[in-house]
Protein backbone atom coordinates (compact mmCIF):
# COMPACT_ATOMS: atom_id res chain seq x y z
CA UNK A 1 0.00 0.00 0.00
CA UNK A 2 1.40 3.49 -0.91
CA UNK A 3 1.49 5.49 2.13
CA UNK A 4 0.03 8.29 -0.19
CA UNK A 5 2.02 12.09 -1.03
CA UNK A 6 5.30 12.71 0.82
CA UNK A 7 5.19 15.94 2.86
CA UNK A 8 7.44 17.58 5.16
CA UNK A 9 6.95 16.11 9.07
CA UNK A 10 8.72 16.55 11.95
CA UNK A 11 8.89 13.70 14.78
CA UNK A 12 10.40 13.99 18.02
CA UNK A 13 11.72 10.76 18.96
CA UNK A 14 12.41 9.30 22.08
CA UNK A 15 15.51 6.74 22.26
CA UNK A 16 17.88 5.17 24.88
CA UNK A 17 21.30 3.95 24.31
CA UNK A 18 21.46 0.80 25.98
CA UNK A 19 20.72 -2.07 23.11
CA UNK A 20 18.64 -2.66 20.06
CA UNK A 21 16.14 0.48 20.51
CA UNK A 22 18.94 2.17 19.61
CA UNK A 23 19.43 0.71 16.31
CA UNK A 24 15.87 0.62 15.78
CA UNK A 25 15.56 4.50 15.69
CA UNK A 26 18.81 4.82 13.31
CA UNK A 27 18.01 2.51 10.87
CA UNK A 28 13.50 4.18 11.31
CA UNK A 29 15.16 7.56 10.82
CA UNK A 30 17.34 6.80 7.84
CA UNK A 31 14.92 4.83 6.23
CA UNK A 32 12.12 7.72 6.71
CA UNK A 33 14.42 10.64 4.92
CA UNK A 34 12.86 8.94 1.99
CA UNK A 35 9.51 10.59 3.20
CA UNK A 36 11.08 14.63 3.99
CA UNK A 37 10.75 13.15 7.59
CA UNK A 38 12.78 15.16 10.14
CA UNK A 39 13.70 13.41 13.40
CA UNK A 40 14.25 15.20 16.86
CA UNK A 41 16.05 12.51 18.53
CA UNK A 42 15.57 13.06 22.38
CA UNK A 43 17.72 10.98 24.40
CA UNK A 44 17.81 9.44 27.65
CA UNK A 45 19.58 7.38 30.40
CA UNK A 46 23.29 6.24 29.57
CA UNK A 47 24.58 8.94 26.91
CA UNK A 48 25.71 7.83 23.45
CA UNK A 49 28.86 6.96 23.18
CA UNK A 50 30.90 8.44 20.16
CA UNK A 51 29.96 5.31 17.56
CA UNK A 52 26.30 6.16 18.20
CA UNK A 53 26.85 10.43 18.13
CA UNK A 54 28.52 9.24 14.70
CA UNK A 55 25.93 7.14 13.59
CA UNK A 56 23.76 10.56 14.18
CA UNK A 57 25.82 13.04 12.73
CA UNK A 58 26.10 11.60 9.31
CA UNK A 59 22.05 11.66 9.18
CA UNK A 60 21.25 14.76 7.73
CA UNK A 61 17.74 14.56 8.25
CA UNK A 62 18.45 13.67 12.36
CA UNK A 63 19.00 16.06 15.47
CA UNK A 64 20.38 14.95 18.58
CA UNK A 65 19.11 16.35 22.06
CA UNK A 66 21.22 14.32 24.88
CA UNK A 67 19.80 13.64 28.45
CA UNK A 68 20.83 11.00 30.78
CA UNK A 69 17.48 11.06 32.90
CA UNK A 70 16.88 7.43 34.55
CA UNK A 71 14.78 5.23 32.45
CA UNK A 72 11.01 3.69 34.27
CA UNK A 73 13.23 0.16 34.57
CA UNK A 74 15.84 1.58 36.14
CA UNK A 75 16.51 1.92 40.19
CA UNK A 76 14.29 4.43 41.61
CA UNK A 77 13.63 6.15 38.47
CA UNK A 78 10.59 8.39 39.14
CA UNK A 79 11.97 11.75 40.09
CA UNK A 80 13.84 11.49 36.79
CA UNK A 81 11.08 10.20 34.51
CA UNK A 82 8.85 12.87 35.70
CA UNK A 83 12.64 15.51 35.29
CA UNK A 84 12.26 14.17 31.64
CA UNK A 85 8.97 14.55 30.98
CA UNK A 86 9.10 18.16 31.60
CA UNK A 87 11.73 18.20 29.68
CA UNK A 88 10.27 16.64 26.57
CA UNK A 89 7.36 18.94 26.93
CA UNK A 90 10.25 22.09 26.49
CA UNK A 91 11.13 20.78 23.67
CA UNK A 92 7.69 20.02 21.77
CA UNK A 93 7.11 23.64 22.91
CA UNK A 94 10.41 25.08 21.06
CA UNK A 95 10.37 22.45 18.20
CA UNK A 96 6.76 21.94 17.45
CA UNK A 97 6.72 18.46 16.27
CA UNK A 98 4.13 17.38 13.89
CA UNK A 99 3.89 13.92 16.20
CA UNK A 100 5.44 12.46 19.32
CA UNK A 101 6.99 9.15 18.83
CA UNK A 102 8.26 7.68 22.09
CA UNK A 103 9.84 4.25 22.59
CA UNK A 104 8.44 4.04 26.64
CA UNK A 105 5.71 4.15 28.19
CA UNK A 106 4.95 6.70 31.14
CA UNK A 107 5.20 9.65 29.38
CA UNK A 108 2.71 9.04 26.59
CA UNK A 109 0.29 10.57 30.23
CA UNK A 110 2.24 13.70 29.49
CA UNK A 111 0.00 16.73 28.45
CA UNK A 112 0.93 16.89 24.68
CA UNK A 113 -0.09 18.83 22.03
CA UNK A 114 0.67 16.57 19.27
CA UNK A 115 -0.24 13.13 18.63
CA UNK A 116 1.72 10.46 20.33
CA UNK A 117 2.42 7.13 19.20
CA UNK A 118 4.00 4.68 21.66
CA UNK A 119 6.14 1.71 20.16
CA UNK A 120 6.11 -1.34 22.92
CA UNK A 121 9.61 -2.65 22.37
CA UNK A 122 9.86 -4.48 25.84
CA UNK A 123 8.43 -4.28 29.43
CA UNK A 124 9.25 -5.39 32.96
CA UNK A 125 6.02 -7.25 33.50
CA UNK A 126 6.16 -9.82 30.70
CA UNK A 127 10.73 -9.59 31.70
CA UNK A 128 9.68 -10.91 35.00
CA UNK A 129 6.60 -13.42 33.80
CA UNK A 130 9.61 -15.06 30.90
CA UNK A 131 12.83 -14.50 33.01
CA UNK A 132 11.89 -15.09 36.66
CA UNK A 133 8.15 -17.52 35.97
CA UNK A 134 6.38 -14.94 37.74
CA UNK A 135 4.53 -11.21 38.56
CA UNK A 136 7.15 -8.48 39.34
CA UNK A 137 7.29 -7.49 43.30
CA UNK A 138 5.75 -4.84 44.73
CA UNK A 139 8.96 -2.74 44.13
CA UNK A 140 7.72 -2.36 40.42
CA UNK A 141 3.83 -1.17 41.29
CA UNK A 142 4.47 2.16 40.62
CA UNK A 143 5.61 1.07 37.13
CA UNK A 144 2.83 -0.88 36.61
CA UNK A 145 0.67 2.17 37.12
CA UNK A 146 2.77 4.15 35.04
CA UNK A 147 2.96 2.14 32.05
CA UNK A 148 -0.60 1.16 32.12
CA UNK A 149 -1.33 5.38 32.40
CA UNK A 150 0.64 5.97 29.57
CA UNK A 151 -0.79 3.11 26.82
CA UNK A 152 -4.24 4.48 27.89
CA UNK A 153 -3.44 7.64 26.96
CA UNK A 154 -1.42 7.04 23.56
CA UNK A 155 -3.19 8.01 20.25
CA UNK A 156 -2.02 4.33 19.31
CA UNK A 157 0.40 1.45 20.00
CA UNK A 158 2.22 0.08 17.68
CA UNK A 159 4.64 -3.07 17.95
CA UNK A 160 7.36 -5.24 16.23
CA UNK A 161 5.32 -8.43 16.34
CA UNK A 162 1.97 -10.02 17.47
CA UNK A 163 3.20 -11.04 20.34
CA UNK A 164 4.70 -8.63 21.80
CA UNK A 165 1.38 -6.83 21.47
CA UNK A 166 -0.35 -9.29 23.24
CA UNK A 167 2.01 -9.91 25.84
CA UNK A 168 1.48 -6.47 26.89
CA UNK A 169 -2.30 -6.33 26.78
CA UNK A 170 -2.52 -9.11 28.80
CA UNK A 171 -0.47 -7.29 31.85
CA UNK A 172 -2.05 -3.61 31.48
CA UNK A 173 -5.52 -4.01 30.03
CA UNK A 174 -7.05 -2.67 26.58
CA UNK A 175 -5.09 0.00 24.26
CA UNK A 176 -5.30 1.38 20.85
CA UNK A 177 -3.47 -0.79 18.83
CA UNK A 178 -2.32 -0.45 15.39
CA UNK A 179 -0.87 -3.81 14.97
CA UNK A 180 2.36 -4.67 14.64
CA UNK A 181 5.54 -3.53 12.05
CA UNK A 182 8.31 -5.71 12.00
CA UNK A 183 11.78 -3.90 12.37
CA UNK A 184 13.85 -3.39 9.01
CA UNK A 185 17.64 -3.68 8.28
CA UNK A 186 19.26 -3.65 5.46
CA UNK A 187 22.29 -5.81 4.40
CA UNK A 188 26.34 -4.81 5.12
CA UNK A 189 27.87 -5.02 2.48
CA UNK A 190 31.66 -5.42 1.40
CA UNK A 191 32.67 -8.28 3.61
CA UNK A 192 34.10 -11.47 2.16
CA UNK A 193 32.68 -14.72 1.85
CA UNK A 194 32.55 -16.91 5.22
CA UNK A 195 35.54 -18.79 6.10
CA UNK A 196 35.54 -19.55 9.60
CA UNK A 197 33.06 -22.36 11.37
CA UNK A 198 32.92 -20.25 14.43
CA UNK A 199 29.74 -20.02 16.89
CA UNK A 200 28.96 -15.99 17.80
CA UNK A 201 26.15 -14.09 19.72
CA UNK A 202 25.78 -10.45 20.40
CA UNK A 203 23.59 -8.17 22.74
CA UNK A 204 23.47 -6.90 26.42
CA UNK A 205 25.06 -10.14 27.65
CA UNK A 206 24.37 -8.93 31.14
CA UNK A 207 20.50 -9.27 30.65
CA UNK A 208 19.40 -12.64 32.29
CA UNK A 209 16.73 -12.14 29.30
CA UNK A 210 19.45 -12.78 26.94
CA UNK A 211 20.02 -16.48 28.68
CA UNK A 212 23.47 -15.95 27.80
CA UNK A 213 24.28 -18.28 30.66
CA UNK A 214 22.64 -21.00 29.21
CA UNK A 215 24.99 -20.65 26.06
CA UNK A 216 27.75 -20.15 28.28
CA UNK A 217 27.04 -23.55 29.50
CA UNK A 218 26.67 -25.71 26.19
CA UNK A 219 29.64 -23.72 24.80
CA UNK A 220 32.23 -26.57 26.67
CA UNK A 221 30.22 -28.96 24.82
CA UNK A 222 30.23 -27.19 21.28
CA UNK A 223 33.31 -27.93 19.15
CA UNK A 224 34.26 -24.65 17.56
CA UNK A 225 34.67 -21.67 19.59
CA UNK A 226 31.59 -19.60 20.28
CA UNK A 227 32.18 -15.37 20.80
CA UNK A 228 29.79 -12.82 21.98
CA UNK A 229 29.81 -9.81 21.53
CA UNK A 230 28.26 -7.01 23.90
CA UNK A 231 29.01 -5.66 27.57
CA UNK A 232 28.54 -7.73 30.40
CA UNK A 233 28.00 -5.20 33.02
CA UNK A 234 24.57 -3.25 32.74
CA UNK A 235 23.34 0.65 34.40
CA UNK A 236 22.07 -1.09 37.90
CA UNK A 237 25.48 -2.99 38.63
CA UNK A 238 24.21 -5.87 36.18
CA UNK A 239 26.73 -8.65 35.57
CA UNK A 240 27.68 -11.76 34.14
CA UNK A 241 31.04 -14.25 34.40
CA UNK A 242 31.36 -15.84 31.36
CA UNK A 243 33.59 -19.13 31.34
CA UNK A 244 33.27 -20.66 28.25
CA UNK A 245 32.20 -18.34 25.84
CA UNK A 246 34.70 -15.51 24.61
CA UNK A 247 33.49 -11.95 25.25
CA UNK A 248 34.53 -9.40 22.67
CA UNK A 249 33.04 -6.60 24.59
CA UNK A 250 31.10 -3.82 23.00
CA UNK A 251 31.85 -3.80 19.40
CA UNK A 252 29.94 -0.71 16.70
CA UNK A 253 28.45 -1.84 13.73
CA UNK A 254 30.83 -2.43 11.35
CA UNK A 255 32.80 -4.89 13.79
CA UNK A 256 29.83 -6.51 14.13
CA UNK A 257 28.92 -7.25 10.85
CA UNK A 258 32.26 -8.51 10.01
CA UNK A 259 31.60 -10.99 12.92
CA UNK A 260 28.47 -12.16 11.54
CA UNK A 261 29.95 -12.47 7.85
CA UNK A 262 33.01 -15.00 9.99
CA UNK A 263 30.52 -17.10 12.20
CA UNK A 264 28.92 -20.08 10.80
CA UNK A 265 26.22 -20.27 13.33
CA UNK A 266 24.73 -17.38 15.25
CA UNK A 267 22.34 -18.35 18.49
CA UNK A 268 19.91 -16.06 20.26
CA UNK A 269 19.19 -18.24 23.33
CA UNK A 270 16.98 -15.31 25.10
CA UNK A 271 14.08 -16.56 27.30
CA UNK A 272 12.51 -13.31 26.87
CA UNK A 273 12.78 -11.32 23.44
CA UNK A 274 10.12 -8.75 21.44
CA UNK A 275 11.71 -8.74 17.99
CA UNK A 276 15.51 -9.68 18.13
CA UNK A 277 17.39 -7.38 16.06
CA UNK A 278 20.72 -9.48 16.38
CA UNK A 279 19.41 -12.60 14.93
CA UNK A 280 18.05 -10.48 11.77
CA UNK A 281 21.45 -8.84 11.48
CA UNK A 282 22.87 -12.21 11.53
CA UNK A 283 20.53 -13.52 9.40
CA UNK A 284 20.78 -11.01 6.39
CA UNK A 285 24.98 -12.15 6.68
CA UNK A 286 23.44 -15.57 5.95
CA UNK A 287 24.40 -17.15 9.28
CA UNK A 288 22.48 -20.52 9.99
CA UNK A 289 20.17 -19.02 13.50
CA UNK A 290 19.69 -21.20 16.48
CA UNK A 291 17.01 -19.52 18.27
CA UNK A 292 15.02 -20.43 21.58
CA UNK A 293 11.94 -21.48 21.00
CA UNK A 294 9.55 -18.45 22.11
CA UNK A 295 6.20 -17.18 20.50
CA UNK A 296 7.84 -14.11 19.37
CA UNK A 297 11.02 -15.30 17.64
CA UNK A 298 8.89 -17.89 15.83
CA UNK A 299 6.69 -15.11 14.36
CA UNK A 300 9.38 -13.57 12.95
CA UNK A 301 11.27 -16.68 11.16
CA UNK A 302 8.70 -19.60 10.86
CA UNK A 303 10.77 -22.39 9.53
CA UNK A 304 14.15 -20.77 8.45
CA UNK A 305 15.88 -21.41 11.87
CA UNK A 306 16.74 -24.23 14.35
CA UNK A 307 14.59 -23.94 17.46
CA UNK A 308 15.70 -25.42 20.28
CA UNK A 309 14.34 -25.26 24.16
CA UNK A 310 15.15 -22.20 26.12
CA UNK A 311 16.71 -23.18 29.02
CA UNK A 312 18.54 -26.48 27.48
CA UNK A 313 21.90 -26.35 27.17
CA UNK A 314 22.17 -29.78 25.90
CA UNK A 315 19.77 -29.31 23.07
CA UNK A 316 21.67 -26.41 22.30
CA UNK A 317 24.69 -27.65 22.13
CA UNK A 318 23.45 -30.72 20.01
CA UNK A 319 21.77 -28.37 17.45
CA UNK A 320 25.13 -26.20 16.79
CA UNK A 321 27.37 -28.92 16.56
CA UNK A 322 24.77 -30.86 13.82
CA UNK A 323 24.97 -27.45 11.78
CA UNK A 324 28.18 -27.45 12.32
CA UNK A 325 29.18 -30.95 11.35
CA UNK A 326 26.66 -31.06 8.29
CA UNK A 327 27.62 -28.36 6.13
CA UNK A 328 24.55 -29.10 3.29
CA UNK A 329 22.56 -28.94 6.62
CA UNK A 330 23.62 -25.62 7.51
CA UNK A 331 23.93 -24.06 4.03
CA UNK A 332 20.74 -24.78 3.37
CA UNK A 333 19.75 -23.36 6.90
CA UNK A 334 22.16 -20.10 5.82
CA UNK A 335 19.86 -19.73 2.64
CA UNK A 336 16.65 -20.22 4.63
CA UNK A 337 17.89 -17.02 7.56
CA UNK A 338 19.05 -14.83 4.45
CA UNK A 339 15.67 -15.14 2.26
CA UNK A 340 13.82 -14.55 5.17
CA UNK A 341 15.55 -11.82 6.84
CA UNK A 342 15.66 -10.07 3.34
CA UNK A 343 11.89 -9.73 3.98
CA UNK A 344 12.10 -7.65 6.50
CA UNK A 345 13.70 -4.10 5.11
CA UNK A 346 13.86 -0.46 6.49
CA UNK A 347 11.99 0.55 3.73
CA UNK A 348 9.05 -1.59 4.48
CA UNK A 349 9.34 -0.55 8.38
CA UNK A 350 9.37 3.04 7.16
CA UNK A 351 6.82 2.96 4.89
CA UNK A 352 4.48 1.13 7.84
CA UNK A 353 5.17 3.70 10.45
CA UNK A 354 4.68 6.92 7.69
CA UNK A 355 1.04 5.65 6.83
CA UNK A 356 0.57 5.85 10.77
CA UNK A 357 2.19 8.88 11.18
CA UNK A 358 0.09 10.41 8.02
CA UNK A 359 -3.13 8.74 10.01
CA UNK A 360 -2.64 10.10 13.43
CA UNK A 361 -1.68 14.04 11.86
CA UNK A 362 -4.46 13.91 10.02
CA UNK A 363 -6.94 12.52 12.55
CA UNK A 364 -5.99 15.28 14.80
CA UNK A 365 -6.45 18.12 11.99
CA UNK A 366 -9.74 17.10 11.64
CA UNK A 367 -10.59 16.85 15.58
CA UNK A 368 -9.20 20.50 15.68
CA UNK A 369 -10.99 21.55 12.58
CA UNK A 370 -14.22 20.05 13.77
CA UNK A 371 -13.83 22.08 17.16
CA UNK A 372 -13.90 25.14 14.94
Amino acid sequence: MNPGPKSHKLVLMTPDAVGGVWNYCVRLAEALADYQVEIALATMGPAPNEHQRQEIRRLANVRLHESTFKLGWMQNPWEDVDRAGRWLLDLEDQLQPDLIHLNGYAHAALPWSSPVLVVAHSCVCSWFQSVRGCEPTPEWDEYRRRVRQGLQHADLVMGPTISALERLSRYYGAFRSGGPIYNGCEPAEGFSPRTDELVFCAGRLWDPAKNIATLDRAAQGIRPPVFAAGTTTGPDQQWIELKNIRSLGYLDQAALHGWYRRAAVFVLPSLYEPFGLTALEAGLAGCALVLSDIPSLREVWGDAAVFVPAQDDHALALAVNRLIEDVPFRREYGRRAEHQARTYTPARMAAGYYRSYSNLICKQASTLAGAL
